[in-house]
């Protein structure tokens, strides 16, 4: 989803909470503005704002002609949470998603009735529709409606993908041309960080948590340096979006693949590539049977006709 301003500000605020965490910075440490820009790969403004923010909650404050300072401990931070306002057009697109999962929504619709299912702005559901279709879950009919794109609902297809996945993403990592880079794996690892140490990650959308989860893999790809690797993996995960954002109800799973990502990130960053490919191949094991129970949860709750 496209973030509001004032959103990617509290997204921002969280990731500096994680960087005090990870750092266990103490009380009076200088926050520069500068290299926390470099460090989340932004510029200073949008820091600024997200500091501002901190300082309103009273966790850091604000010191004139000197910058930003951490007030509270290291105990007070761990429980610290700031979170992050919806907007209208993530609420309808959870909607949306969450009701075609459960068998609401037919395959294809027009948009007359989908206008009168949901009672919103005809812009702001036109927004939502086209977002999900730059999302690889819907497409616009050459007539007149939308249809939902084929996804990993079927046995079969989900079986063939991961063993598929399984065989290039762990060999991946032990190819001629696989380079990392660091500031992409810091980057990441913020993000996975953050939600592994959420205090309550039942409040984190669905989108952000799947986000998070492809852009690892994507960014797995990209250090191969292989156009057709990573083309392989982005399309995969758009077969696997709408099936797998139902399925963050397991709250538990989501912290268990978090842990298991960051200490593959972890391996490469120390050089360790065939650990990390041993580590994968075992992730993607576990990632299929739970990819495979919630396709069987929602085949025994919605049967076919």
């Amino acid at each position: 989803m496209v973030r509001r301003p004032t959103q990617k500000r509290y997204l921002l605020a969280n990731q500096i909470l994680d960087i005090i965490r990870e750092g266990r910075f103490e009380p009076g440490h200088h926050l520069r503005e500068q290299q926390l820009a470099d460090l989340l790969g932004i510029s200073r403004s949008p820091i600024r704002t997200a500091l501002a923010l901190l300082a309103e909650r009273g966790i850091i404050e604000a010191r004139r002609n000197q910058g930003y300072f951490l007030r509270a401990n290291a105990g007070e931070i761990q429980h610290v949470d700031i979170s992050v306002p919806s907007t209208p057009e993530q609420d309808l697109y959870s909607e949306i998603v969450q009701e075609r999962l459960n068998g609401d929504l037919p395959e294809s619709f027009t948009q007359s009735s989908i206008s009168r299912r949901y009672d919103v702005d005809r812009a702001l559901l036109q927004r939502t529709l086209l977002r999900l279709v730059d999302d690889g879950l819907l497409r616009r009919n050459q007539g007149r409606g939308w249809t939902f794109l084929p996804t990993l609902d079927t046995g079969v297809a989900l079986q063939n993908s991961y063993e598929f996945r399984r065989m290039f993403e762990p060999a991946s990592m032990m190819g001629e041309h696989f380079r990392i880079d660091q500031g992409a794996l810091e980057h990441c690892r913020i993000q996975h960080i953050y939600l592994e140490s959420h205090p309550d990650i039942s409040r984190v959308s669905a989108v952000q948590i799947f986000d998070t989860d492809a852009q690892f893999h994507e960014m797995i790809a990209r250090f191969t340096h292989n156009a057709f690797i990573v083309q392989t993996m982005q399309q995969h995960n758009r077969l696997r979006r709408l099936l797998e954002f139902g399925g963050y109800v397991n709250r538990r799973r989501v912290r268990d693949w978090c842990r298991e990502h960051l200490r593959i990130m972890d391996a490469l960053s120390n050089g360790r590539n065939e650990d990390a490919s041993t580590m994968m191949a075992e992730h993607l094991g576990r990632a299929y049977e739970a990819a495979k129970a919630m396709a069987r949860g929602a085949r025994k709750e919605h049967p076919q006709d």
